[in-house]
């Protein structure tokens, strides 16, 4: 919906175009296009007027991490099936506002019904165990995508910030062909390169990366090397470059313009079909007070360092953050089918050639 703002500021410029006898072309806005966060918050404690709020910043639908991947072997699926419980209550709670997706069907409703999707991922590959039938489980209860790895190793191979460097294990190769014979979605975030640049090669289908930054643009553990980028693309991939301060930059003020150059960057390497949106980061406002900083170390660890706070880029906290990367990728000078592809069109497309 375009609200009075947009509408005054499209009738002025259809005045002065009349007058001048240029065609009659209005711009999209975020609101007309197709808007997807390819993994992002979206919290249950969330109330219906900031759900309000995301949709009218022309968000169609993000994808959630269902539970806590730091755990392991019985926790991890107790809580996997927890999560899910939780945000299957969640959407049942807001039926005007949400709707689970398990495909780009759901989706194309949502987005005709101004709803929410989400989709269900979970951000390491600890539920399954070594059960491989656990896959066809969890699809069944709505999950379509599933991270290999979280931080360190697990069964199916190692994380970012796993001492060894060594990458997909045996099992890991029998994971991947499940999850491309169940049309599961693989997110390879979190993988160390090893791990990223094996599973890219073993899958027979394309696969994502849906939210880390560039190594080459700045360093960081969470980052992806040029190298694994092109081979991503090269297979038919989606990188989703992520809104965690630290990982994008050491700066405070003036953040937002080394994200915007993180997404350049993905597009010279990988190009423009190859490229979107991944936050990582919470939709709602916020303020970081001794209580939220509680908050994240209670889910991060007490030993997270406190000089990575805030994770957030001042830009972009808050609901509307979409439309600022939309205006930011404009003054960029990309193209409106190019803004189109970055902020939802290659992630539908990856979603839909792999979960239908």
């Amino acid at each position: 919906m375009i609200n009075r703002r947009q509408f005054i500021y499209n009738s002025s410029l259809l005045v002065g175009a009349s007058s001048f006898g240029i065609p009659l072309a209005i711009k999209k806005t975020p609101q007309e296009a197709l808007v997807m966060d390819a993994m992002g918050e979206i919290r249950e404690v969330y109330s219906p007027s900031l759900l309000k709020e995301i949709i009218a910043s022309g968000m169609n639908s993000v994808t959630v991490t269902l539970c806590d991947p730091k755990t392991y072997e019985q926790d991890a699926v107790d809580i996997a099936y927890d999560g899910i419980l939780e945000y299957d209550r969640y959407i049942k709670a807001n039926p005007d506002l949400l709707l689970k997706a398990t495909s780009t069907a759901d989706l194309d409703q949502a987005k005709k019904e101004g709803k929410l999707a989400l989709f269900y991922l979970f951000q390491n590959s600890t539920p399954i165990g070594r059960d491989l039938d656990m896959v066809d489980v969890f699809y069944g209860l709505g999950v379509r995508s599933i991270q290999i790895t979280y931080n360190f190793q697990n069964w199916a191979g190692a994380g970012c910030k796993e001492r060894t460097g060594a990458g997909l294990t045996e099992f890991g190769l029998q994971l991947v062909e499940k999850m491309n014979e169940t049309k599961m979605l693989i997110d390879l975030s979190h993988a160390n390169m090893t791990t990223m640049e094996d599973a890219i090669k073993a899958s027979k289908v394309p696969v994502i990366v849906s939210h880390t930054g560039c190594m080459t643009v700045y360093k960081n553990t969470r980052n992806t090397t040029d190298e694994n980028l092109r081979l991503l693309a090269s297979k038919g991939g989606v990188v989703g470059i992520c809104q965690i301060r630290p990982f994008i930059t050491d700066v405070r003020e003036g953040a937002f313009d080394h994200y915007l150059n993180h997404i350049e960057h993905a597009i010279k390497v990988a190009g423009i079909d190859h490229v979107g949106i991944g936050s990582d980061r919470d939709h709602r406002y916020v303020k970081l007070t001794p209580e939220y900083v509680a908050e994240l170390k209670s889910e991060l660890g007490p030993n997270y360092p406190e000089k990575d706070f805030p994770l957030f880029m001042e830009k972009l906290n808050g609901p509307r953050r979409m439309e600022v990367i939309w205006d930011g990728l404009k003054k960029r000078k990309l193209s409106e089918d190019d803004i189109e592809k970055v902020m939802g069109g290659n992630v539908y497309r990856i979603y839909k050639e792999i979960i239908g």
